[in-house]
């Protein structure tokens, strides 16, 4: 059962304060969506929502790593997308789940009742700014991820996901961190190979290959130092991303 947890920190001091969709808003719409927010945790492997089910609600993921997947009536499933931190699950206007969501780590949720949020969008232009932001953003993520899927080496695909994760995950005001990072791993090799479209002795053995050419560093089986970002960029294959 789904622990209902309300948290003590207002939005103001919430840690995806400046990238999720209250990102915008005004210290009077904090206070509306602070009104109306409860928080939501559920345990690694549970499910978040089944594709077709009936969506009461809309949320911001505060914290964890969520997978979205999609399954073909013969059974065959597919990752089609991570939620990180500040990624939004549901749309206002849409009744039901799209995507089967599963808590690929313990997963806290800031959740709103959709009908509530609805209402909120249609008054308040930042929320529905920061929203369209958001869609647009997704959209370019799909389109770079599609060309991943469809173009990219193994060992380019991995180099990628490693900056995805790391892109999500340090403190980009920080150049210092930019130019290094430690990542824990969201996802298992096993997902890994699920979501890159690889097998899971493809993605074991493109680790080891970046490992042994000193593009990495790995500790234990979810820890990985990437001394040079801007060498694992160049592996990805786009040099120049920042």
């Amino acid at each position: 059962m789904n622990d209902l947890s309300p948290l003590n920190n207002g939005c103001s001091s919430c840690p995806i304060r400046h990238r999720a969709i209250c990102a915008s808003c005004e210290p009077d719409e904090l206070e509306v969506l602070d009104s109306i927010k409860y928080y939501r945790t559920y345990a690694a492997g549970q499910t978040i929502t089944w594709a077709g089910d009936r969506m009461e609600f809309v949320a911001s993921v505060v914290a964890g790593t969520a997978t979205m997947e999609h399954l073909t009536a013969d059974g065959r499933k597919q990752t089609v997308g991570l939620l990180l931190p500040s990624d939004f699950i549901g749309r206002p206007g849409r009744e039901t789940a799209v995507y089967d969501v599963t808590a690929v780590t313990e997963v806290t949720l800031c959740c709103f009742r959709r009908k509530q949020f609805e209402k909120l969008v249609k008054e308040t232009p930042h929320v529905a700014q920061r929203m369209l932001e958001m869609a647009l953003d997704e959209l370019d993520a799909a389109r770079d991820w599609m060309f991943l899927l469809g173009r990219k080496t193994a060992r380019e695909k991995i180099a990628s996901f490693l900056l995805l994760i790391e892109r999500r995950t340090t403190d980009s005001s920080d150049p210092v961190a930019r130019n290094s990072a430690s990542l824990s791993l969201p996802l298992t090799r096993d997902a890994m190979s699920d979501y890159l479209g690889l097998t899971i002795e493809t993605v074991s053995r493109q680790f080891s290959k970046l490992k042994a050419d000193g593009v990495i560093k790995l500790e234990g089986k979810r820890g990985v130092t990437i001394p040079d970002v801007a060498a694992l960029r160049a592996e990805a294959g786009n040099p120049d991303a920042c």
